[in-house]
């Protein structure tokens, strides 16, 4: 985390100065970071360097990863009360936000059991790399970063231009080719077109089963990677992962986590 994206999230919750925090008088104090509930920890990496940016010193007792339980010290921190106190927020936030994210992740790579969870890109403007680090520490995949991390033909582009028509236009040979189908016949169109990888979106893990069988019975489940998005939660992410697809990518992970709890306290 450089200084500019620490100067940005502080600017955006300080204003001016922290009026409150102005009227303390000066002394140093030793504050903890205390979690309220129980999870995978994210997060401490940049609540560490925006304490580091005012000279706070930080001691953590975990790293990003690791759980936690509640009524843990996750961090302590030392240094002038007024620099403590002015970044406080911003550093909880982080903690609380990539906390939610990545203990959500944990508990969906558990119930696939085997299956890889990916996140999507429904993450919150100027926030994404932090969320989808999140993800990563929880045991997911990111999924991409960017739209020119690979090609991904949605249902609007596929309105566009035909799935034949996709591999004439390829331009970038080092790019995997994803391709979205709603059917099974379009999943067989794009897997034997040469599709990279499928994804199945919206459909029901009783279709996914089925069009699994077709390729495989016409011999091209081996040369495509097939993937499930669309409505998938940890309600039914069991049923989803039993279909045979080798990955599952949920926009739940960021638009649906709970933010995890953590306060910081003053000790001294």
């Amino acid at each position: 985390m450089n200084r500019t994206e620490i100067e940005r999230f502080l600017r955006e919750d300080i204003g001016v100065e922290d009026i409150t925090s102005q009227t303390l008088p000066s002394g140093e104090v030793v504050a903890d970071i205390i979690s309220k509930d129980e999870g995978t920890l994210a997060g401490l990496s940049e609540a560490k360097s925006i304490f580091r940016y005012f000279d706070i010193s930080t001691s953590p007792f975990h790293v990003d990863g690791d759980h936690y339980k509640e009524d843990e010290v996750i961090m302590s921190v030392k240094g002038e009360a007024r620099d403590i106190l002015l970044p406080e927020r911003v550093a909880l936030n982080f903690l609380s936000r990539m906390s939610g994210i990545a203990t959500l992740t944990k508990k969906c790579v558990e119930l696939a059991k085997g299956v890889t969870i990916a996140g999507t890109r429904k993450t919150t403007p100027g926030f994404m790399k932090y969320e989808k680090k999140a993800i990563i520490l929880g045991g997911g995949d990111p999924h991409r970063f960017t739209l020119s991390d690979a090609y991904l033909f949605k249902d609007n582009h596929l309105k566009i231009i035909p799935i034949e028509d996709i591999f004439k236009k390829r331009l970038y040979f080092t790019k995997k080719v994803e391709v979205e189908v709603e059917t099974i016949d379009d999943c067989v169109k794009a897997a034997e077109y040469g599709a990279d990888i499928i994804m199945f979106d919206n459909m029901s893990a009783k279709s996914i089963v089925e069009a699994v069988a077709r390729l495989t019975q016409l011999g091209l489940r081996g040369k495509v990677i097939l993937e499930a998005s669309g409505g998938i939660t940890p309600h039914n992410i069991a049923d989803y992962a039993a279909t045979g697809v080798d990955v599952l990518s949920l926009g739940y992970l960021t638009h649906s986590s709970k933010w995890s709890n953590f306060s910081l306290e003053v000790q001294s």
